[in-house]
């Protein structure tokens, strides 16, 4: 690797040029992964491909009237002290509209930077003045940005686009997290309340109920990623969805499970029903934040399911 104070002017406009064409890639890979859910948002990141691609020319012009033809290949993983984009997000699907638009805005500043100290260490007046401009370009991007965006993104586009990264959302996190946690928080109550009152024995109930929630969370997390690829329902890749579920399934049973760690039993019993309160009114909060169920009637439902599970425990465990 070479250092940046190292390169000469040759080097630092072709590294400036492979930049611009790195960066207009990003921008279309952005466009590409946003075309389908969100057009307006993809027609702005095609501009601002255009607009590195310009900058790429202007550089290579530059680089032809001083150095000719050959252009020295030199990227930044090249240059020691460059900081690469180090997370391919543009390769990301599917790609979320405020992760992109932050992205693109660190690429813009990392882009002004560069050639402010560019230009300082270019004895060329006319390499200097370029690099100085496309400085100026860069600081402005974010201003263009905002242009295209009042022009193509208008305030209903805007607005049915966040509606639609809502769903996705509630899609690809919410739904796979929240079927786990009510499945954990649930199906596990009636094989740890009969434990504990056939048992009465804390440390056995607490391995009854780990046992329960671990597996519980192994088979739902196999059951939602093999459920279907996301390719068609938009529901985001297997193995994510898979992975939320899952862990939200053995949280679920985990957290009426620990307290079966005091030795007390009725102490533990008391304070593990206090915890399924406060799952079931979790999991109520989230069906009337995300899901649009009215707070009292998600409540009533999930308290009477998780009750009806709750008693059946204690009665096998007693009988």
């Amino acid at each position: 690797m070479k250092r940046f104070a190292d390169l000469s002017e040759q080097e630092i406009l072709a590294l400036a040029i492979s930049n611009e064409d790195e960066d207009s890639r990003i921008y279309r890979g952005f466009a590409e992964g946003l075309r389908d859910a969100f057009p307006a948002s993809a027609k702005v990141f095609d501009e601002m491909s255009d607009e590195e691609m310009r900058h790429r020319t202007m550089l290579l012009d530059m680089h032809r009237a001083k150095f000719g033809d050959y252009l020295p290949l030199i990227r930044r993983q090249d240059v020691k002290g460059f900081i690469p984009h180090n997370r391919p997000l543009w390769l990301t699907r599917p790609l979320g509209l405020d992760e992109v638009r932050k992205f693109a805005g660190r690429m813009e500043y990392e882009a002004e930077r560069f050639y402010r100290k560019a230009a300082e260490k270019a004895r060329d007046e006319g390499i200097r003045k370029l690099l100085l401009e496309l400085a100026d370009i860069e600081s402005s991007h974010e201003t263009l940005a905002q242009t295209l965006g009042k022009t193509i993104l208008t305030k209903d586009v805007r607005a049915k686009e966040d509606e639609a990264q809502r769903r996705m959302f509630v899609l690809q996190y919410v739904q796979p997290g929240l079927a786990g946690l009510m499945d954990g928080s649930v199906s596990t109550l009636a094989p740890l309340f009969a434990a504990a009152f056939a048992t009465h024995n804390t440390w056995e109930t607490f391995l009854v109920g780990l046992a329960a929630s671990v597996g519980a969370g192994i088979s739902m997390a196999f059951a939602e990623a093999l459920s279907d690829d996301g390719s068609l329902t938009g529901r985001g890749t297997p193995w994510i969805r898979g992975s939320i579920t899952g862990i939200m399934t053995a949280v679920g049973g985990l957290g009426h499970t620990l307290p079966y760690l005091i030795p007390d039993f009725w102490t533990a019993t008391v304070l593990a029903f206090a915890v399924v309160v406060i799952e079931l009114a979790a999991i109520s909060w989230i069906r009337h934040r995300y899901m649009d169920t009215p707070f009292l009637s998600a409540t009533f439902q999930v308290m009477v399911g998780g009750a009806l599970v709750f008693l059946a425990g204690i009665v096998i465990g007693s009988s």
